[in-house]
């Protein structure tokens, strides 16, 4: 018996540390480019500028946990790398319409010495070419040259100095902020590390938040990355025939998916002299759209894998759909599996018995019974509709929910509304929400370009995006008290694109223990005819240790904190 026990709890810590390899949104989360992280990608934001709404800023950041003062070799964008930005904006059409492509190239200006920086020189030189297709990739115009990138932030005699460059890191990041010749303000180099999320505590057998009084610490605080920014004028990313300013969420003409991926050539030969010669085709190594999605949601064995392929390769091919209709992490949040051995998420409970009928525990059948009933007739469940993506069968419990927030977007149609004048019928049509639905590829970031930006100054800006949203449009008389229509603020976040305050890490666990589904009224066990019930509550309220960046974003382009240097760490 004992023997047994031992065995089923051995079993379960597997999983849990399989599921829990949260290192980042995609820092190091596949076995291959794990050894390449000049090519490994870590995040992708998309939203409609909040200084300049006719824009959207696009921001891709590769090279995961640099530190600082990691000389003398430090951290830059690599060569023989193709870096790009894709945008999807026509559903009808497989493959991006946009594509924004960066090479860099490095040069060393004096090397004389083992210093970085000395006497004006830099022996990390970094430029870089942007080339723009807007044909699909059919054909491609270089639209900056010799872009600057800002050297590592290494010091103030290294940068302000006058045995350095005698300027200061501000300057450098304002003089590397450039106009493409066709309108686009790009910016890259490094800046501080916009993700957070309490690595050691996850690590540590999903111990997030940190138990026992233990304090919770910003994992990747005080460390950089590298990024790809670009502001793009709306008009430039509105799909052909599209020539309105986006003003209503509810047309899907202006939603765009989203994803950044990076490429080498197939083939690296090392010479005796110490120098290597690439070649072959170009063979995509690293991808991101969606936070999050190949680090806790593919198992090893299918990592590397997912990182090959494009998000149109993965919506047609099924063989990874059943990690997103029955996602590892479901098992610590229900006490039938493994929810017991992981006390962090015991606020997280998954409806298992919601409005008396429906289980949408790991491999159950969630809203399957209903398939083709005169219930689901007329909503996007009908397979005459999108049913046959949302219930494609049976133990597949979150197709209704999570495979279309990382595969589709969510379609403003029954029941992808909010609860608010349903009347107690999740099926019938509600207060409409978010409309980012582009069924034309899998994982991307999708953004409904024409939903209003919230200022981040207004008294309702909440790093929690949709989910604040949900809740305003559920509990606030403002919004609650009407089924029409309404911008609430944060219908402008996270998974409606992504801003770069948006905790990510806290939302997609709450969307994973269900409260998506409760906003479109499917409740939690312990419904008694108020919505706002204790499990609910528990939800809501959770919080995983580290709720903010180390540093504060900036209010103009490109938005990021300046990099740490090489002083200023612990």
């Amino acid at each position: 018996m004992l023997k047994s026990s031992l065995k089923r709890l051995s079993s379960a810590l597997l999983l849990m540390a399989l599921a829990m390899s949260v290192s980042a949104s995609s820092h190091r989360e596949a076995p291959l480019i794990a050894n390449d992280p000049l090519a490994d990608n870590t995040d992708v934001y998309a939203f409609r500028s909040p200084d300049n709404p006719n824009t959207i800023t696009l921001i891709a950041c590769y090279i995961p946990a640099e530190l600082p003062h990691g000389g003398p070799n430090y951290s830059t964008f690599g060569e023989n790398i193709r870096y790009e930005l894709h945008v999807d904006n026509d559903a009808a059409k497989s493959g991006d319409e946009v594509t924004y492509r960066f090479t860099f190239t490095r040069t060393n200006q004096d090397p004389s010495t083992f210093f970085n920086i000395r006497l004006g020189q830099q022996n990390l030189l970094t430029t870089y070419t942007c080339e723009r297709s807007i044909d699909g990739g059919l054909t491609w115009q270089t639209i900056v040259t010799n872009g600057k990138v800002p050297p590592p932030y290494i010091g103030e005699r290294s940068i302000d100095g006058p045995v350095g460059l005698n300027t200061s890191y501000a300057s450098l990041m304002q003089q590397a902020i450039t106009t493409a010749n066709s309108g686009e303000t790009v910016f890259c180099g490094p800046v501080d590390d916009p993700f957070f999320v309490d690595l050691g505590g996850v690590f540590d057998l999903g111990n997030l938040p940190r138990q026992g009084g233990a304090q919770s610490r910003d994992g990747l605080g005080q460390y950089n990355t590298h990024a790809i920014c670009i502001q793009v004028p709306i008009t430039t990313l509105l799909k052909t025939g599209v020539a309105a300013t986006p003003v209503n969420i509810l047309d899907g003409n202006f939603v765009i998916g989203f994803w950044a991926s990076a490429s080498r050539r197939a083939t690296r030969t090392l010479n005796t002299n110490g120098t290597y010669t690439d070649s072959g085709n170009w063979v995509q190594v690293s991808r991101l759209g969606m936070p999050l999605t190949n680090e806790v949601v593919i198992p090893v064995g299918f990592k590397d894998y997912w990182n090959a392929i494009t998000p149109y390769d993965e919506i047609t091919d099924t063989s990874l759909d059943g990690f997103f209709y029955n996602p590892e992490l479901s098992l610590y949040m229900d006490d039938r599996f493994f929810g017991g051995a992981v006390p962090a998420f015991s606020a997280l409970r998954i409806q298992t018995n919601s409005l008396g009928a429906f289980d949408f525990g790991y491999s159950k059948d969630g809203l399957y019974g209903l398939k083709g009933s005169p219930a689901v007739a007329g909503t996007a469940l009908d397979d005459a509709i999108f049913g046959t993506l949302l219930l494609p069968g049976p133990g597949k419990a979150r197709s209704v929910d999570l495979w279309p927030i990382f595969h589709t977007g969510v379609p403003n149609f029954p029941p992808y509304q909010l609860a608010t004048g349903k009347n107690g019928n999740p099926l019938a049509a509600g207060k409409p929400f978010i409309n980012n639905f582009l069924p034309n590829g899998g994982d991307m970031l999708r953004l409904n370009m024409a939903t209003p930006v919230t200022a981040r100054d207004d008294a309702n800006f909440s790093p929690l995006g949709i989910v604040s949203a949900a809740v305003l449009g559920l509990t606030d008389p403002t919004y609650a008290s009407s089924a029409s229509l309404q911008f609430i603020p944060n219908m402008d976040g996270f998974p409606n694109g992504r801003r770069l305050e948006d905790d990510v890490t806290r939302i997609e666990l709450q969307a994973v223990s269900g409260v998506a589904l409760a906003a479109i009224g499917l409740w939690y066990d312990d419904f008694g005819g108020n919505p706002l019930t204790q499990d609910l509550l528990n939800v809501l309220s959770y919080q995983t240790g580290v709720n903010e960046n180390d540093r504060p974003f900036t209010a103009t382009f490109p938005y990021l904190a300046a990099p740490w240097s090489g002083k200023e760490t612990d």
